[in-house]
């Protein structure tokens, strides 16, 4: 059967990639180590989800990424390379899903892997053309043009939300509770607690 659903919710994590030749060879300051999403059928509740870890091939995981992430150099070390994993995700991609993610980084560095490495992907075209931007969203519906981190709008909006920040899967989890509040809440429900404090701090 089937699945029904109308949007993706995908989360990235990357490492950095050192300067030098290998800088030169792929041409970009990070590459991708795990990919997390979650799929939202029509009633905006989670029903699927997907989580694979990446073999770097430039980059590497340091001591700040490892620590920033939880992800260690041997939960990458088997996993598959860029192309596999972005192949095993189109797989469990609805092709008539829209793809949200927190900012426009996540499509940035999709598109940088695919350019970066010489992929051969025209699937993932049409998800790039009606790709989401959930910050930008929020953006809206707070009325202002400050960048929000993704905690702090989860805050803002009242949600109880699962711990494990920068961990692919549960900020995409996340990121997914945000935005299906904020489908169903045309006037976005916000704690009156924290919306006074940033009135005041924005706004002396």
């Amino acid at each position: 059967m089937a699945k029904m659903c109308q949007y993706a919710v995908v989360d990235l994590e990357m490492c950095r990639v050192p300067r030098g030749e290998r800088r030169k060879v792929f041409g970009r300051a990070s590459e991708l180590i795990q990919i997390g999403a979650v799929l939202l059928g029509d009633s905006l509740e989670m029903v699927d989800s997907f989580m694979t870890y990446v073999q770097p091939e430039f980059g590497a995981i340091d001591d700040y990424i490892e620590k920033l992430t939880g992800i260690r150099h041997k939960d990458v070390a088997k996993a598959p390379f860029a192309k596999e994993a972005l192949d095993a995700f189109l797989s469990w991609l609805p092709e008539d899903a829209k793809i949200v993610s927190w900012s426009d980084n996540d499509l940035r560095q999709i598109k940088a892997e695919i350019e970066g490495k010489g992929y051969e992907l025209p699937e993932m075209e049409p998800y790039f053309d009606s790709w989401i931007d959930c910050q930008v969203i929020f953006g809206e519906k707070m009325h202002s043009e400050r960048c929000y981190r993704l905690s702090e709008a989860l805050n803002f909006a009242d949600i109880d939300y699962l711990d494990g920040e920068h961990d692919a899967l549960v900020d995409a989890k996340n990121t997914a509770m945000l935005f299906a509040k904020m489908e169903r809440e045309p006037v976005l429900k916000l704690s009156p607690y924290l919306v006074e404090e940033e009135t005041h701090l924005f706004n002396p």
